[in-house]
């Protein structure tokens, strides 16, 4: 089974697209308009990161992605992060980041050490407001590890990222041939594998008549792919019918997707930054 080939991410392309979308869809504008000042925040610490690092090796040994954080690095920008999110974040979410600011270095080690152990191999409803600042922070930092390192080899159809065992936030579908191509997109790296198109990425179900897709009308290139056995859902962003789409960022768009999937009684395997 083959990976998309490891390169930097296009933070620049984010960017572009959630103001994009926030001038074409009103009801993910402030959504949207917030990741803004994160992903404008989340491009500068990348890029920075192969300038800090210093001189141990970036690729982890083993290829495990979870390996010992370079922390001497991390703190100081994670209190940039921590201000940023003060001023732009909603009321609770702002108070939440200055109470965590207020807290000193010690108690940011701590959380950013937790998350990097533990984030995102699970969903959870605890401290998710202390969780979103762990995982806006270290995603690029993931990212960065993930694009230093050859993809790895699969022999089967894996659920989990087989980079840093985190479950898949997003399907992404791109062109090849006539049709497309399916892949599970991390939530954690952003590493990309391919997935087979009739197989549930939650419970591994696989007769076709229990894997209904939705798909909406304002959003045709957004794909609800449900699992009437367990009941969860993952949504597909379909690059054979809208190529300028960025997944991560479409994603945050289809905020009507989620509300009706969860009427219907779906749950999502892994949630996005946001919680849209």
């Amino acid at each position: 089974m083959s990976l998309l080939a490891a390169g930097k991410v296009n933070y620049r392309a984010r960017i572009e697209r959630a103001e994009l979308l926030a001038e074409r869809f009103s009801s993910a504008k402030q959504i949207l308009v917030f990741y803004g000042h994160i992903a404008r925040f989340q491009k500068e610490f990348y890029e920075q990161l192969p300038k800090v690092w210093g001189k141990k090796a970036v690729a982890p040994v083993g290829g495990n992605l979870r390996a010992e954080l370079n922390l001497p690095i991390l703190l100081e920008p994670f209190g940039k992060l921590l201000s940023v999110i003060e001023a732009e974040g909603p009321g609770p979410l702002s108070a939440h980041a200055r109470q965590v600011r207020s807290g000193g270095q010690d108690k940011w080690e701590g959380i950013l050490k937790d998350f990097w152990k533990t984030g995102l191999l699970e969903p959870t409803e605890a401290e998710r407001l202390t969780e979103f600042l762990a995982r806006a922070f270290l995603q690029p930092y993931a990212e960065f590890l993930e694009s230093a390192q050859l993809p790895p080899s699969l022999p089967m159809t894996v659920c989990r990222c087989p980079r840093c065992n985190s479950l898949p936030v997003l399907g992404v579908l791109r062109p090849e041939g006539d049709g497309g191509k399916r892949f599970l997109l991390c939530s954690f790296c952003s590493q990309e594998w391919e997935f087979r198109r009739i197989f549930c990425a939650h419970c591994g179900e696989e007769q076709e008549q229990k894997l209904p897709v939705y798909v909406a009308e304002q959003l045709p290139h957004v794909r609800v792919e449900c699992c009437e056995t367990c009941k969860h859902f993952l949504r597909t962003i379909d690059l054979t019918k809208d190529g300028n789409a960025i997944p991560i960022v479409d994603d945050l768009a289809a905020i009507p997707l989620t509300l009706w999937a969860q009427e219907k009684g779906y749950t999502r395997i892994q949630g996005n930054l946001l919680g849209t």
